[in-house]
């Protein structure tokens, strides 16, 4: 049965198509029959008791150029007229991001979010991956400046990075003995106002950061993110080769110990990163890989998203 589906996004004419895993899922949809309307986040109101968009009706060609068509505005009522909301606006993780949970919150599941907002915003993701520390590196967070220097005392390298962060912005690998360290401390403290993340060094992140992602709690496909030359960042934005690659023992071991909960938070689409058998973060905002998969021969998750989506809609 067609869909009318809603998706909440950054403006769609500043995505490359070639990566964007918003782009993949509305192509599948569209191949599908499925209705799609599209509006950006300050686009989203509340009315009494009702939560509205001024969305467009959307049409997608995968066509660099040329990727979208919109129709005219229009005022459209999530709750009775949308069967399905695409939650897929890009970090940053802030009070606005929050602001548009709350209202979705008031929609779901009756018109079903993906992913759920209530869990969006309960799982930040570099606070629920510290639900499974046994899974992950060292780590600590903190504003504290005595409790990052104890932390270098006992692990040596570290890395360091915003809470609220995203896209490999603002890492860094800082030496045990570094002489950058109290100025880029200072920089962090006056910069962001979050804590920020201090993890144990993993040297083996030149061999890649896999992204693996999981559907409905279930791994079904991964890309290896290879870091550029004199770079530990392997995020694909910020310059990091994509590579073939399968699962590991370990791996699936990470997966099938999460994957419970995420399917239990209604976390449909999820992105995982590891390196070196140790997961580092748990994506669930807007999380990215889709096409790279699909490109290097892999599955074709788009679809396996959909098939979900429609189990869930009764569709």
């Amino acid at each position: 049965m067609p869909l009318t589906v809603a998706v909440q996004m950054d403006p769609i004419e500043r995505i490359n198509i070639a990566g964007d895993s918003t782009f993949a899922l509305l192509l599948e949809a569209q191949a599908r029959g499925h209705e799609l309307l599209y509006y950006t986040p300050d686009r989203l109101s509340m009315v009494g008791q009702s939560i509205v968009a001024d969305a467009q009706p959307l049409q997608v060609h995968d066509e660099v150029g040329h990727h979208f068509t919109l129709g005219d505005r229009r005022r459209t009522d999530l709750g009775s007229e949308v069967d399905v909301v695409l939650l897929r606006q890009d970090p940053p993780f802030d009070l606005a991001y929050i602001t548009t949970t709350h209202l979705l919150e008031r929609i779901h599941p009756r018109t079903l979010v993906v992913n759920d907002p209530a869990s969006v915003r309960n799982a930040p993701e570099k606070l629920f991956v510290m639900q499974f520390p046994q899974l992950m590196p060292d780590t600590l967070i903190t504003r504290e400046r005595d409790e990052i220097e104890a932390f270098r005392r006992q692990h040596g390298d570290i890395v360091m990075k915003p809470l609220y962060g995203n896209g490999g912005a603002a890492v860094f690998k800082m030496a045990q003995k570094d002489p950058n360290f109290g100025s880029l401390f200072d920089l962090f403290s006056a910069t962001f106002r979050e804590p920020w993340v201090v993890q144990r060094f993993l040297p083996r992140v030149t061999e890649g950061d896999k992204r693996i992602i999981l559907v409905d709690g279930e791994a079904l496909g991964a890309v290896n993110r290879v870091p550029a030359e004199n770079d530990i960042r392997s995020n694909m934005v910020r310059g990091g080769a994509a590579r073939e690659t399968d699962l590991s023992p370990r791996e699936r071991e990470i997966c099938q110990t999460i994957g419970p909960e995420l399917k239990r938070r209604g976390l449909i689409f999820v992105g995982i990163d590891v390196i070196d058998g140790n997961l580092t973060e748990i994506n669930v905002t807007s999380p990215t890989g889709l096409r790279a998969i699909r490109k290097l021969g892999g599955p074709d998750l788009a679809a396996a998203i959909w098939d979900a989506i429609e189990r869930k809609r009764g569709g």
